[in-house]
């Protein structure tokens, strides 16, 4: 309530140089759009090589900023290495990182594949491990950066049919949390920010098949919208935000409730995914 009656001067990223992972589709080309119409200097990552030069492409037809497009899998270290090395030799030190890309497989834990519990940790967890690895010593030379990391409201609360992607989402948040209090206690405080964030399920393709009780108050989000709240806390250096932002306080209070109350308020508001196995 405080944060919402006090307004705060949001900074300006025109001169950033901002990497986003996963820009071929979705919240992270939404994401691009949006800070190229800013003036940053936009680079564009995605395994999907030809999505990503589609979104460079529009970006270009706009007239929005100076955008890049580098094609790489963010799971491997030696590409993220690779890239690191590439991004500051022809574009130069990235000041902003947003670890964006991600995949959900959702079905139950016995019908989910040994490989597909290995690809979605390499894909949401050890990516940004490696990512951060590769960039954050690009700002420290800086003095300067901003990492922001998506979780999920999957990675506050777990949910059925998404037992491996909610553990992704929980190690994302124990990965800021842990990196925020190591830089807090290091010479880069107040130089190096850093923002998590929770969304709901957001209309990206993901979601395969959602269930909704309540559409009017929890449907779908608009990947646009969400992207808009993510640079938005970005420039406010919001340290973490739900999108609703009221899903991380419910679920902090809820948890001081007995389970049984817990479960109750839960099942009531019947948000979730059904199999994507017939």
């Amino acid at each position: 309530m405080l944060r919402s009656l006090v307004s705060k001067k949001l900074k300006d990223v025109s001169k950033d140089i901002v990497l986003i992972t996963g820009t071929g589709h979705g919240i992270g080309k939404e994401l691009a759009l949006i800070y190229a119409g800013y003036g940053s200097t936009v680079i564009c990552v995605d395994i999907n090589e030809k999505n990503n030069v589609k979104t460079v492409q529009e970006l270009k037809h706009l007239g929005r900023g100076v955008v890049y497009s580098f094609g790489c899998d963010v799971s491997k270290r030696d590409q993220v290495d690779q890239l690191a090395t590439r991004v500051l030799k022809d574009v130069g030190p990235v000041s902003v990182l947003i670890n964006n890309a991600g995949i959900m497989p959702t079905h139950p834990l016995t019908q989910q594949t040994p490989e597909e519990i290995l690809r979605v940790f390499d894909v949401n967890v050890f990516s940004q491990f490696w990512t951060i690895q590769a960039f954050l010593d690009q700002m420290k030379k800086q003095r300067k950066g901003h990492i922001i990391a998506m979780s999920s409201v999957a990675g506050v609360a777990g949910l059925p049919n998404l037992v491996p992607y909610c553990a992704t989402k929980f190690a994302v948040r124990g990965l800021m949390e842990a990196l925020y209090e190591e830089i807090r206690n290091g010479p880069y405080k107040n130089q190096i920010n850093l923002t998590t964030i929770y969304p709901y399920m957001t209309n990206t393709g993901l979601c395969k098949n959602p269930r909704i009780r309540f559409p009017s108050i929890l449907g779908l989000l608009d990947p646009k919208q969400v992207a808009m709240r993510i640079v938005k806390a970005h420039r406010s250096n919001r340290l973490e935000l739900s999108i609703p932002s009221f899903l991380l306080h419910y679920n902090n209070w809820t948890r001081l409730l007995p389970n049984s109350w817990r479960f109750f308020l839960n099942d009531s508001i019947g948000s979730g995914v059904q199999s994507d196995l017939k």
